[in-house]
């Protein structure tokens, strides 16, 4: 890893540049930065792009996740992957009603779905391998000895390496927001509780239909169960649990049967047909608490480091917005940095007018984030979320699972 280093001070560039996390928005930024001929060290945990799963399917915005494909210049590989009858939606109540049903045929075609692994496999195939360094346990990010606003990137217990800017793309929990930021992720009060159907057209017709080729929400007195549609043909589901968070534990079930009687029971009037949905799913049930961070979240620019994602500004599911605004960032940073570079602007300066940029991108979007989390919630659905779809217009529901 020490050689990686090296090489990128030794490139074309002389811009040390660390990016730590290798998701969507992490990703974006060294693909940019690439394109411009920087040559950025990707240190990522996983020990490999395929070690753990990489959740459902989104759907990409217009003014963020696809600008920053534009931008990264993957819009044609994008356009392979892309599935406009993922924008089919319905809305039911727990009596298995369909409130409000619409077809990719009624949408504006602006949010067309994909796979957030097929996604993130696009933007790896588009990066030199040797960018990424895999299996990399980053355990310290300090100033350099040097006194020059560098850093010192200390991971897998004592190696080092030292860098002109680190970005910290590295998640919820991020270690590199503590450098910038005294913020926590706090928990938001509801729990989704994901399950699966793998193969649910020849398992489980009826589930299949119940779903479609989209997204189905199923609201009622303040409970929700979002399903939907992957590439691939399988199906998600997301059961929203309003828990206290010292109650959490009550949630790592001992095994599926333990969380199908838990969820059954939470869903206890609803529709036979819609608790086949808990009856009748795979083993692999897993409880994914929501935390968020502070809205807005602000800090004090500090030479040498930033923040993107997650780490800047972690939010629910509930808009459709935190892979689209980790792609924006990655993609706009990257701009930043070539620009100053290339004029020879300060550095420093390009990056804390991008976290302004951001805050002012990130903070209305995380707002509008909580609001759907309560509005999904709140004991008057499904009259408000009817109402909620009907001033949004054709298109559906936002996703980001």
């Amino acid at each position: 890893m020490s050689s990686s280093s090296s090489s990128a001070s030794s490139s074309s560039t002389v811009l040390r540049i660390a990016i730590i996390g290798a998701g969507l928005g992490g990703l974006t930024l060294a693909r940019v930065l690439q394109i411009h001929g920087f040559h950025p060290v990707v240190y990522e945990l996983d020990a490999s792009a395929t070690s753990r799963n990489q959740g459902g399917t989104l759907d990409m915005h217009v003014e963020s996740g696809q600008r920053a494909l534009r931008t990264a210049d993957l819009w044609a590989e994008f356009q392979k992957l892309v599935r406009l009858q993922g924008q089919d939606f319905k809305l039911i109540d727990k009596y298995n009603t369909i409130l409000i049903q619409e077809d990719s045929s009624q949408s504006i075609h602006d949010r067309p779905e994909v796979d957030r692994s097929a996604l993130k496999q696009i933007l790896l195939d588009s990066i030199d391998d040797n960018l990424i360094q895999w299996g990399t346990r980053v355990t310290a990010v300090k100033p350099a000895d040097n006194g020059n606003n560098t850093w010192t990137v200390v991971y897998n217990e004592n190696q080092k390496a030292t860098f002109d800017l680190v970005v910290g793309a590295d998640g919820a929990w991020s270690r590199v927001r503590s450098i910038l930021s005294d913020a926590k992720p706090f928990y938001s009060g509801t729990t989704l509780v994901e399950t699966r159907f793998v193969h649910v057209d020849d398992k489980h017709p009826e589930i299949s239909d119940l779903v479609g080729q989209g997204n189905a929400f199923i609201v009622s007195d303040g409970k929700c169960m979002m399903a939907q549609r992957n590439g691939d043909g399988s199906i998600r589901s997301y059961v929203t649990v309003q828990i206290d968070e010292h109650l959490l534990p009550q949630l790592n079930f001992p095994n599926a049967d333990a969380a199908r009687t838990y969820l059954l029971a939470h869903l206890e009037d609803w529709n036979e047909s819609l608790r086949d949905m808990i009856r009748k799913c795979d083993e692999d049930i897993i409880p994914r608490p929501i935390y968020v961070l502070p809205t807005p979240h602000t800090w004090t620019p500090r030479p040498g480091v930033t923040i993107i994602g997650d780490a800047a500004h972690l939010m629910s599911p509930f808009a459709g917005e935190g892979a689209n605004l980790a792609m924006w960032d990655g993609a706009e940073l990257g701009l930043a940095i070539v620009e100053a570079f290339k004029s020879g602007k300060d550095l420093h300066g390009a990056v804390a007018d991008f976290e302004q940029r951001m805050v002012q991108m990130s903070a209305p979007l995380a707002q509008e984030s909580a609001d759907n989390l309560r509005l999904f919630t709140s004991r008057d659905t499904p009259r408000v979320v009817v109402e909620f779809f009907s001033q949004m217009g054709p298109g559906g529901p936002p996703q980001d699972h």
